[in-house]
């Protein structure tokens, strides 16, 4: 006698209950609202909370949670979403939560490729025999990054001298003489965090912080076809 097999029953998919409607139309008005305590508001009581759950939930998900230092990750990731909340275009057919779920998850991937290298590195090092070898593997690391770095920093440089001589608005050429101005300087003046470059962005271009965060934008744009270039090795 054949005993019939009871179907396993499907288990109901969980229901997305920290991000919702309340939620998406909060990221919406907050990209559309220039008020700063609005802002506030929004953020506290809906975006904040539901970015929280987001990143708790992506971590866990696609097991982040073995890289090393993952709870400082998660905070950095969290400040990173915030930088760019008011850049979410509401005009965008995609669902806020698709959008911020996919660019959190694509920052935890770029942190797991990092520690990758890294590891890489440490194993390597642990190989070498003695001393000499230890010396020689640091010298020639640090003088390829060094090289490197100098190549790409000599060619954006140049980069920038090409798109001067584009037809620019007044206000991008003037942002795009004030960064070339910081980057030359960066011996004499001292840069704590992103506040303080738009400070000093005004004060070299006599323009308000909208006017240079907008031309910053357009200046971006060219910045990454030029590193896209430059990592394909078209540069």
């Amino acid at each position: 006698m054949m005993i019939k097999k009871t179907p396993k029953k499907r288990r109901p998919r969980k229901k997305n209950n920290y991000f919702t409607k309340v939620h998406e139309d909060a990221i919406v008005r907050y990209a559309l609202t220039d008020s700063k305590a609005e802002r506030t508001d929004l953020y506290i009581n809906f975006i904040g909370p539901a970015f929280d759950e987001m990143v708790d939930k992506i971590v866990y998900t696609y097991k982040f949670n073995n890289l090393p230092n993952i709870d400082y990750l998660k905070d950095d990731c969290k400040l990173w979403l915030i930088t760019i909340l008011d850049k979410y275009d509401v005009s965008r057919k995609s669902k806020a939560f698709s959008y911020f779920s996919v660019i959190t998850k694509n920052w935890f991937i770029h942190k797991v490729k990092q520690n990758s290298k890294k590891l890489k590195r440490d194993l390597h090092y642990d190989d070498l025999n003695d001393e000499t070898e230890i010396e020689q593997f640091i010298t020639e690391n640090t003088y390829e990054s060094n090289r490197e770095q100098q190549e790409f920093w000599q060619h954006l440089f140049g980069e920038m001298d090409k798109w001067e001589n584009l037809k620019l608005k007044d206000t991008e050429r003037k942002v795009l003489q004030a960064i070339k101005i910081l980057f030359n300087s960066t011996d004499d003046i001292e840069i704590f965090n992103k506040k303080a470059i738009y400070l000093y962005m005004r004060e070299i271009t006599g323009l308000n912080t909208k006017q240079i965060v907008n031309n910053l934008n357009r200046i971006r744009k060219r910045y990454r076809i030029f590193k896209v270039e430059w990592e394909k090795g078209n540069i």
